[in-house]
């Protein structure tokens, strides 16, 4: 019903995309995943070469399904691995092994031409060494596409309360986390697989084109608990919510409203600021022209020069992009843009 209501409002589209995540999406059964592919099918036209993505942890159980997910038309794996090493999965509270994972990532190469997974560095204990050897092992797994992430500790989480309460500890320092990053960048280069956005890396083809959508700032519809979307009906920028408990949004799809609610239209100047802090992200950068149009302004041009000339940002016509060390603090790069 929920998929219905989006379609009515989006008719005429292409459906370039379909990316099967959030939770565990891989504990459906793969009839479910299949009834869910055929249906959107039916309300929009899908792209010869759509690429349809489900996440996947990297247990016997699930990677046992991956064949019939295949079936089903999914053609894009991407895994929750997170290290190679039994040691920090334990650490990271994660409940399957590092066999478990190399079996699993076997299988999935098997069945689909296109599989990525994802690694946590700057852990408890690491040293960039440590990272240097286990980076330098996930490359030699044959992979095309690896999401890199340096590992925060936010309040509110798990690692957040566990740091709080002084449990989180010989985490590396600040200068051994930049240090890990420079690696990351060194092997994956060297690899045939450069970051196309700051944490993801890809040979070339094998970027998410998922993913990509929400970084140049395109339309997607989010559809399940707790799914966010941003469409464009009538010239307007709309975003989308969803209740995050699973048992009020089923309720919800039941009524005449559905589960799936406008939560703002957004203005053009916030569309351009977000376009910004998304687009940045990229390797492929921004481009002034677009932040112009959606704004009705400029990005102030003195900011602009300034970060250009510490060596933040550098200008090839229209389109600014961040350089290697404008990546490592580009949150403080955009609030210099966007003061």
């Amino acid at each position: 019903m929920e998929l219905d209501r989006a379609a009515a409002r989006t008719q005429g589209r292409t459906l370039n995309t379909i990316f099967f995540g959030g939770g565990t999406p891989s504990l459906m059964d793969p009839d479910t995943v299949g009834d869910l592919i055929q249906a959107a099918q039916t309300h929009w036209q899908l792209a010869n070469d759509a690429e349809i993505t489900l996440e996947a942890n990297p247990t016997s159980v699930e990677a046992g399904k991956f064949r019939a997910f295949a079936d089903t038309g999914v053609n894009r794996i991407s895994m929750g691995v997170q290290s190679l090493y039994d040691k920090d999965l334990k650490a990271l509270g994660r409940l399957h092994s590092a066999a478990e994972a190399r079996a699993a990532f076997d299988i999935a190469k098997s069945q689909f031409d296109r599989v990525s997974f994802d690694l946590i560095y700057a852990r408890q204990t690491q040293s960039p060494e440590d990272w240097r050897m286990e980076l330098r092992e996930a490359l030699a797994m044959s992979v095309d596409h690896l999401s890199l992430y340096q590992l925060t500790i936010e309040p509110g989480t798990r690692f957040g309360d566990l740091y709080a309460r002084g449990r989180l500890r010989d985490l590396p320092s600040d200068d051994a986390g930049a240090e890990m990053y420079d690696i990351t960048q060194e092997l994956c280069e060297a690899a045939g697989m450069p970051a196309y956005e700051i944490s993801n890396h890809a040979k070339k083809g094998a970027e998410s084109r998922h993913n990509q959508i929400y970084w140049r700032y395109g339309d997607y519809v989010g559809i399940g608990p707790g799914a966010h979307g941003r469409v464009t009906i009538s010239g307007q920028k709309i975003a989308t919510t969803t209740d995050l408990l699973p048992e009020t949004w089923l309720t919800a799809t039941e009524t005449d409203v559905g589960a799936t609610k406008d939560a703002e239209i957004i203005s053009g100047e916030d569309q351009a600021t977000e376009y910004l802090m998304m687009s940045l992200r990229l390797a492929e950068g921004s481009y002034l022209s677009r932040y112009e149009g959606l704004s009705n302004s400029r990005l102030n041009p003195q900011a602009l020069q300034n970060q250009q000339e510490m060596g933040f940002l550098v200008q090839e016509g229209d389109c600014i992009r961040a350089t290697s060390e404008g990546r490592k603090i580009l949150n403080s790069v955009l609030k210099e843009l966007l003061v």
